[in-house]
């Protein structure tokens, strides 16, 4: 039998709940006080339109954020958000865990999709019920690091490069070297998310937006990026109610910061995109035909990392933070022989006198949930479950690895190909 040290019954013993919340998650929430509610949806189905479809076509040609799907799928997310928080308000309870914002696609239509589960408190008046992406697990981190959700929140941005940022950067990208059109682009489009989510927070009367999910996903000629995230508020963080902190560390590594008196201050990113130019591009399809490591291509890839990492390190030294925590770059092929490298984490800053509410946190907050259920007859093995932000994340990390894969054999077919055609 499981023994918690605050032990709690269901709202209601004579009705069944059905709950996204797994062992684990209960176990953890059940040691702050919580038991389960039933999982809630929201949904909203769009259609983008002929004049939409031509008017951001339009848009895409000039590069950079594309307002009008911004703008669409920003009012397509919210309508699911509030149509999944008004079917909670009618199960009544504390709050909504384990918020999800996707879309699907069903031939041509977009769906958006908000799923959570519900959590009660006995005994607790609320006026407003909060809102949180983290999951059971993730909540109690939050919970016992001294932080009070209030709101699920994101920001997003639909954009695209257009022609190269311009004439100017269409021209560079022929030389060698970072293309600093493509990069002002690339940034000022990661950073508008950032700014969204911050907003949202702030609006939320949050001093913090924790547990920060980027994905980066294609939309039909143009991308999104999206940031998911609990906008929270901690007594220690008051100094930052006007620029609320911004971190994207998992809420178990949140807990261990908190635990050693620091805490996150913001979430930096640093965006660098290269061109191997036409020269570079040509030298190293020759060389490429031998064995041997490719000069020209392995230190125009180590610049562009180096570049992108001080933009990161230099936008942390802005803020006055003392470390930044869990580095993570990243490398997209563009195109026309053009690389981005991008680089985030978070920055974080000593305070004194902080410090999480227990000593340890217990073994359910740190286990990772194993999925019971494999789909691999629908499309091909690449089933997404919706229910579950690891998996989502998963399959967002596993997106670029696999165009990666596809890069590599497409060279490795070229380079047999150039063989025997030479040795003929």
């Amino acid at each position: 039998m499981i023994q918690t040290q605050n032990p709690v019954t269901p709202p209601n013993p004579h009705k069944a709940i059905t709950t996204g919340l797994s062992g684990n998650e209960m176990f953890c929430l059940a040691l702050k006080g919580y038991s389960p509610g039933n999982i809630v949806v929201g949904n909203s189905v769009f259609s983008l339109g002929f004049f939409g479809s031509l008017g951001s076509g339009m848009k895409t040609i000039l590069g950079g954020e594309i307002t009008q799907i911004t703008s669409l799928v920003q009012e397509g997310r919210e309508l699911s958000y509030s149509r999944m928080l008004a079917e909670a308000n009618k199960l009544g309870g504390a709050g909504i865990t384990g918020v999800t914002s996707d879309i699907v696609f069903h031939q041509g239509n977009v769906e958006f999709l908000s799923i959570g589960s519900c959590v009660h408190k006995p005994n607790e008046l609320l006026e407003k019920k909060f809102s949180s992406s983290s999951d059971g697990q993730e909540l109690y981190c939050q919970l016992d690091a001294g932080f009070q959700p209030l709101k699920f929140v994101f920001g997003n941005v639909a954009y695209s490069m257009g022609l190269g940022g311009g004439l100017s950067g269409f021209i560079r990208s022929f030389a060698r070297g970072e293309v600093t059109e493509y990069s002002e682009i690339f940034s000022t489009t990661r950073h508008l998310a950032l700014e969204r989510i911050s907003a949202e927070a702030k609006e939320a009367g949050a001093n913090a937006v924790l547990g920060i999910e980027t994905s980066i996903r294609p939309m039909g000629g143009f991308q999104e990026m999206l940031m998911i995230g609990t906008a929270a508020k901690h007594p220690a963080l008051d100094s930052f109610a006007a620029h609320p902190v911004t971190s994207d560390l998992t809420n178990q590594e949140l807990w261990n910061v908190v635990h050693m008196g620091y805490m996150p201050i913001r979430l930096v990113m640093g965006v660098s995109v290269y061109s191997i130019g036409i020269a570079g591009g040509i030298i190293s399809a020759f060389q490429s035909l031998g064995r041997g490591e490719l000069n020209m291509v392995s230190s125009l890839l180590y610049e562009a990392r180096e570049n992108a990492i001080e933009q990161m390190h230099k936008e942390a030294r802005s803020y006055g933070a003392d470390d930044v925590l869990g580095i993570r770059t990243y490398v997209y092929q563009i195109g026309g022989g053009l690389v981005e490298f991008f680089a985030i984490g978070t920055a974080v800053r000593k305070i004194e006198g902080i410090t999480t509410l227990t000593p340890a946190l217990p073994p359910q907050a740190v286990i990772v949930d194993q999925d019971t259920f494999v789909n691999e007859v629908d499309g091909a093995g690449f089933v997404q479950n919706l229910n579950s932000s690891r998996d989502r994340s998963q399959a967002i990390k596993q997106a670029p690895a696999l165009i990666v894969i596809l890069i590599v054999i497409s060279m490795i077919m070229m380079q047999v190909f150039l063989r025997n055609f030479f040795h003929r």
